[in-house]
């Protein structure tokens, strides 16, 4: 990409109902501007998983194009973010003991590798590798312990693998569009920057990006992620539903999910009335709006019912005290925040980029939170010249990325 006198980061979310493209100005010292914004209704995923490599490559040029057009400039890099089922975090802890009994940068890349030292799956390998703490000689609760004196260094960290297949398919779309990868990131760790506060990180919080194809979930304590979990339900099971409940074209449900969805039907009066399209040629007719909700409510009340099962299971319900937020397309429905907050009993609110220049008012919006956060990811590693992803060797880049970032950010 070229632009005179200024740094360029684009993330690429390619979700199961649509590609965006989302084209990041960095104006120093910390200001972001967003420049320039594509979008293409996605052909060639399933649950987040790419099944259809044309499709995809030609969802992917179309979202380019727009957003390349937007900003005046050629995308040749992008940060993309990765989902579905396959992706699975755990926990994982490290130790080295200390040569000259006092912690160096290069003793946080050993003991972040010697956690990496986990019987991983031979089909599986690591996407991040997230440190929690750092722990010197039994003292734990340290994010920063470069210059403590100490024999022994272990640290806690949160490791995410993915199948090899699916994160190769992933990056080879991207390079048959004609683009670089700088990294795959994980999308739900993407949506936290753009949608999350510090303080909610710190004290904890649950994050739930309900896409088309997937709910992503992340918990947040002490200002690390502690647990990740992706569910293949979304969006687009609601537009089945609401296909099959009205007997109309799977285009026309989600129109109409988009237009008049509502996700508590008691928020909705038995007045309103909307008309649906009907198959092969039958005259539309003519339903509440009621009606539609009732098919809605159910579908959106069994996704958030397997969120608070996979929070409880998680083992962090009593460590966030600062709720949930939710994000994604699905979010938008009127009636998602209070048809939350009665399933998962406690404190909800809706996630949307800010804190952003530029376009500002076409990106507030849930849609939009894993293009911007991806963005957002890649500030930190601009100017890194190592980071180009090839398919032969996705997840060795990706762990040398990590190292790096871990480098900047303790």
């Amino acid at each position: 990409m070229s632009r005179k006198g200024s740094d360029l980061i684009v993330g690429l979310d390619i979700g199961t109902t649509k590609v965006c493209a989302i084209v990041g100005e960095v104006n120093y010292p910390d200001e972001i501007d967003i420049i320039g914004v594509g979008t293409h209704p996605s052909y060639g995923l399933k649950r987040g998983v790419v099944v259809n490599i044309e499709n995809t490559v030609q969802s992917i040029n179309h979202a380019v194009q727009e957003a390349e057009q937007m900003a005046g400039c050629e995308i040749r890099t992008v940060f993309a973010g990765i989902a579905g089922g396959h992706v699975k975090g755990i926990s994982g802890h490290g130790m080295i003991t200390l040569r000259s009994r006092e912690v160096a940068k290069r003793d946080l890349d050993r003991v972040i590798e010697s956690a990496n030292a986990l019987l991983i799956p031979a089909d599986r390998e690591i996407i991040h590798v997230i440190p929690q703490e750092f722990i010197v000689d039994g003292q734990g609760g340290i994010k920063d312990p470069v210059g403590i004196y100490g024999v022994k260094l272990e640290t806690k960290v949160h490791i995410v693998t993915g199948q090899v297949t699916a994160a190769q398919n992933l990056v080879k779309c991207i390079h048959r569009a004609g683009m670089d990868v700088a990294d795959i990131v994980l999308e739900q760790l993407a949506s936290s920057e753009a949608v999350l506060t510090p303080d909610e990180k710190e004290i904890g919080v649950v994050l739930i990006d309900c896409g088309g194809g997937t709910t992503d979930i992340a918990t947040f304590s002490g200002g690390s992620i502690r647990y990740t979990e992706n569910l293949t339900l979304g969006g687009d099971h609601i537009d089945r539903d609401i296909a099959l409940g009205l007997s109309t074209p799977l285009a026309e449900a989600r129109k109409l999910k988009e237009k008049y969805g509502v996700a508590l039907s008691e928020l909705v009066s038995t007045d309103e009335k909307i008309e649906v399209a009907s198959v092969g040629g039958r005259r539309p007719r003519r339903i509440t709006r009621k009606d539609l909700a009732m098919i809605i409510e159910p579908r959106v009340e069994e996704i958030l019912s397997l969120v608070r099962r996979e929070i409880t299971n998680s083992g962090y319900r009593d460590l966030i005290p600062a709720g949930a937020v939710i994000t994604g397309g699905t979010v938008i429905m009127e009636g998602t925040v209070e048809l939350a907050e009665k399933v998962l009993g406690i404190p909800v609110r809706r996630g949307v980029p800010s804190g952003i220049g530029g376009l500002s008012d076409i990106i507030a919006n849930p849609v939009y939170s894993t293009g911007v956060g991806l963005v957002l990811y890649g500030i930190r590693y601009k100017g890194d010249k190592k980071l180009r992803i090839r398919d032969e060797n996705v997840f060795k880049k990706v762990f040398d990325s990590m190292k790096n970032w871990f480098r900047e950010f303790f």
